[in-house]
């Protein structure tokens, strides 16, 4: 098959969407298919996750990809989209989040192309984005299927929409670096996150509630692996705590692996997610994780008590603190979850969700080719 996956930009953000984009992108392309992968970066960009050698990208240098495009920026980004798709001929495209996804859903109309749309956030994301969601809504009837990330979330969207929705996860490697977290002589014992630096994430909460215990456990360090809008905000919370030599600002690497495998506990207090990629693969590396009941994403990955610990009592600083401590008292505990976790996620395996995606976009390959022909 011929696939053309499209994104706002690959070259400009180094998120989880992204991530699995480029995975499953080239994981197609390995498999056989013709994949090209289609953005609005600069013609002289670099992409910053691996695509192999097979995949080949269109680079459109439409708009400013790192900000949030005017009206005639969507306009024009359709109408090229809409030239690119008639010039290449895909037998699909596979548009991850709203901001490919819409654009090219209004953009193909009548082409004969079928889109589906692949969607990573979940509607409380739209909460103060009334227009987007709107937007999302009215795109339902020009796409063929809308991947998102899980049952249970289909079932938060409105009923009208939930017809054309698919679910499949994040694929999440298996790991075969070893964890070193536990090893004799380590000068630091490190809790870690990883994630934009955001609302969502809400790193304020990890940083306060570390806070609580910094004094009484002086080995133990928080590392925050990422970039945001609120590095600035958080550095200042983390001077008036006096944390800023127990605070690491990592910003973003490209060996996300090497800082899993130096973890002894994985700390996110998300709002919320739609998967919880970090926390996945923060899993697959045996490092138990620590996430809130009620945050959707999380609390699927997370077998409360077994493969981590849900923490009851959303951005509750306290109750956070306790259960890291809980962490931080026991390397039992933590090599038995972290254990425990590294095997639940197992189900995750590329192989396995790549098989999920190449019989989802075959079965719309083949409806739409039936379809036209009648």
């Amino acid at each position: 098959m011929k696939i053309l996956f499209a994104i706002k930009t690959i070259d400009g953000s180094k998120g989880g969407a992204e991530k699995v984009l480029a995975d499953i992108s080239s994981g197609m392309s390995v498999r056989g298919h013709h994949v090209s992968v289609l953005s609005f970066d600069n013609t002289k960009g670099r992409s910053f996750y691996d695509f192999g050698t097979k995949v080949k990208r269109i680079r459109l240098a439409v708009g400013n990809v790192l900000r949030k495009a005017t009206f005639w920026e969507v306009i024009t980004r359709m109408r090229v989209i809409r030239k690119v798709v008639k010039r290449h001929k895909p037998d699909v495209v596979v548009a991850f989040m709203h901001s490919s996804f819409i654009p090219c859903a209004f953009a193909l109309i009548g082409t004969g192309v079928p889109v589906i749309a692949s969607e990573h956030i979940v509607p409380t994301h739209y909460k103060n984005r009334k227009w987007e969601f709107l937007l999302l809504i009215c795109s339902r009837f020009f796409v063929k299927k809308i991947t998102v990330l899980s049952n249970n979330i289909i079932q938060t969207y409105p009923t009208f929409l939930r017809d054309k929705m698919v679910p499949i996860a994040n694929p999440v490697k298996e790991t075969r670096i070893p964890n070193t977290s536990e090893g004799e002589g380590n000068a630091q014992n490190i809790i870690l996150n990883v994630g934009r630096l955001t609302d969502q994430k809400a790193q304020h909460i990890l940083i306060e509630a570390f806070a609580l215990l910094a004094d009484k456990y002086p080995k133990w360090v928080v590392r925050i692996v990422g970039e945001g809008e609120l590095l600035e905000d958080l550095k200042i919370l983390t001077q008036k705590l006096n944390m800023a030599n127990r605070i690491i600002f990592a910003g973003t690497t490209s060996n996300i692996d090497a800082e899993y495998s130096k973890a002894n506990i994985f700390a996110l207090p998300s709002s919320y997610e739609s998967f919880g990629l970090a926390t996945a693969e923060a899993m697959s590396h045996g490092v138990p994780p620590i996430g809130f009941a009620d945050c959707p994403g999380t609390n699927e990955i997370i077998e409360h008590g077994k493969s981590g610990i849900l923490v009851e009592g959303i951005d509750s600083v306290e109750k956070y603190a306790t259960a890291l401590e809980s962490l931080i008292q026991s390397k039992d505990t933590r090599q038995k979850i972290g254990a425990a976790a590294k095997e639940s996620i197992k189900k995750y395996h590329p192989e396995n969700i790549l098989n999920e995606w190449e019989t989802l976009i075959k079965g719309v390959v083949k409806n739409n080719t039936q379809s036209s022909k009648k």
